[in-house]
């Protein structure tokens, strides 16, 4: 299965859902619910200790706000980057929000997730 061959309507239930729960675990520093739905390679990837740190200390991170602006989706091979419009509750300005999302196991999961 290829999640590139979903129409936008069909990601978009699947990705929103999953975009909410980033921002809510990330707002909460729950590194343990953060993690739960991204694939194992990018769980392999992961410095527990590094991301701890992050969730404690980054300003932007614990901070975000819940509504979410949906920009687009970009389609590469096996994978789809779904795009966000993001703010923060502290911070004037806003970012960028990325999510990569592909198959793993038959369950959509994410393979990459970040805001700049």
């Amino acid at each position: 299965m290829n999640i590139i061959d979903k129409t936008d309507e069909e990601i978009l239930e699947i990705a929103h859902p999953m975009w909410d729960d980033l921002v809510k675990y990330s707002n909460e520093g729950k590194y343990g619910k953060f993690i739960k739905k991204f694939s194992y390679d990018l769980m392999l990837g992961l410095n527990e200790v590094e991301m701890g740190k992050q969730f404690a200390h980054s300003e932007l991170s614990r901070n975000l706000v819940e509504e979410r602006d949906y920009l687009g989706i970009i389609r590469r091979g096996q994978h789809v980057t779904v795009l966000y419009r993001v703010r923060s509750k502290v911070r004037e300005g806003e970012w960028l929000g990325r999510m990569v999302l592909g198959y793993e196991n038959g369950e959509v999961k994410i393979f990459a997730a970040s805001i700049f």
